[in-house]
């Protein structure tokens, strides 16, 4: 099936405005589908559910919907997504939780590779519960996690294994299987930050390993929500801190106050649009979303090789990390220049990228770039074209003398 990158980009109202859009690890622009579902559904009238009227139902209706559709993205079951206003909430919410039942000298281990919101929530419970803290160390010269020294990590006092799926700055894309199988092994719990994995490629939680799984519709075109998948039969141990009249079923025990219906309904559009990038095709909406992202991802990586080569040519360009499996992201400094001056140059030129440290705080700090400003991050996704990745390269190349 074939990938129509102009058909793509032309359903996305914000690209023709003439910016080069790079900036898509922080957050995706989003299809007119998905504008229009949030404004439907203002527009056909939205209730709090559990009434007796039809706008209490209709929410309902996007609720369920919404279950359904991140459940496809990601190999999951409706009964198992747990939805909230970002995943940063939700894994404060989760670390809570987990933590009560973890005992003085109970310990967890964490990877450098992570973005912070899949350590700091984690080391801060830890440190309330007294549990110790024990880290995955990243190779600084390939940016790779050795699955190796998890079998030094792990013990029987290990309660739980956090790990990214992709690192967000170096793409970095770590053997997640492997180290969930060595983490199962001793009895201990996985949640998988699968934030900026998920627009890359097609997702099977399962297949990973992940006890949990957690991933953000605004990276993928979608509104600023988060989810979490897991087994309704894991999420029906815990108990998290709710309200006295709060239901206590699952998964809404972990769902604190009224979620925001219209941005649900949008989630449902964006998984259905990313189940199309690819044209129509056969079978259910999570057979279609496999075939769609696996183009996606060999389009981006296509892509991603012109990139990579035309930054590497450029002289006083350094680029971080050499993964052997990567996301479409590249992070890299120029000689001469401070990484804001950089992306202040691209942005004066009206290609979109960051610079600094993206939140991969400890990673940042093992590359030797943290306290000097990090770095410049430039990431595909699937609506970008050769055309983005050539103005990128002309105005890198402007200060790359």
């Amino acid at each position: 099936m074939t990938f129509d990158v102009a058909s793509v980009r032309a359903s996305y109202p914000a690209l023709g405005d003439g910016t080069v859009y790079l900036d898509g690890a922080a957050g995706t622009q989003v299809p007119a589908v998905v504008i229009d579902a949030i404004t439907d559904a203002y527009r056909t009238g939205i209730g709090n559910v559990g009434g007796s009227f039809a706008a209490s139902r209709y929410s309902g209706e996007i609720v369920a919907g919404c279950r359904r559709a991140v459940a496809d993205l990601v190999g999951g079951v409706p009964e198992g997504i747990v939805l909230g206003q970002n995943t940063t909430s939700l894994v404060y919410r989760f670390s809570r939780t987990l933590a009560d039942t973890w005992r003085p000298g109970d310990e967890i281990v964490l990877s450098r590779l992570d973005h912070d919101a899949n350590i700091r929530p984690w080391a801060q419970a830890a440190a309330r519960a007294g549990a110790v803290v024990r880290w995955a160390e990243v190779d600084p010269a390939t940016g790779e996690l050795p699955v190796e020294q998890y079998d030094t990590l792990l013990g029987e006092r290990t309660r739980l294994v956090a790990v990214t799926a992709a690192s967000n700055i170096l793409g970095t894309r770590p053997d997640v299987a492997a180290i969930t199988a060595k983490a199962h092994a001793v009895g201990a719990l996985t949640y998988v930050d699968g934030v900026h994995a998920t627009p890359h490629g097609p997702v099977d939680a399962g297949a990973l390993g992940a006890d949990f799984y957690a991933t953000s519709a605004y990276k993928w075109s979608g509104p600023h929500i988060g989810a979490v998948a897991a087994d309704p039969a894991l999420l029906e141990t815990l108990h998290p801190d709710q309200l006295a009249c709060s239901s206590d079923a699952v998964p809404l025990r972990f769902e604190t106050g009224t979620p925001p219906f219209a941005d649900l309904a949008g989630v449902t559009a964006a998984v259905d649009h990313l189940a199309d990038l690819a044209g129509p095709g056969a079978g259910g909406r999570r057979e279609r979303l496999l075939v769609s992202m696996r183009a996606v991802e060999e389009a981006e990586y296509e892509l991603f090789g012109v990139m990579l080569r035309g930054l590497e040519e450029l002289p006083g360009v350094t680029l971080y990390g050499k993964p052997a499996r990567r996301t479409a992201t590249a992070y890299f400094r120029v000689a001469g220049h401070t990484p804001a001056e950089v992306a202040g140059h691209l942005a004066a030129r009206r290609v979109n990228v960051w610079a600094g440290h993206c939140y991969a705080w400890e990673l940042t700090e093992v590359l030797g770039l943290r306290e000097s400003g990090g770095a410049v991050r430039a990431g595909l996704v699937h609506y970008n074209d050769r055309s983005d990745v050539d103005r990128l390269l002309e105005a890198v190349g402007e200060l790359a003398v």
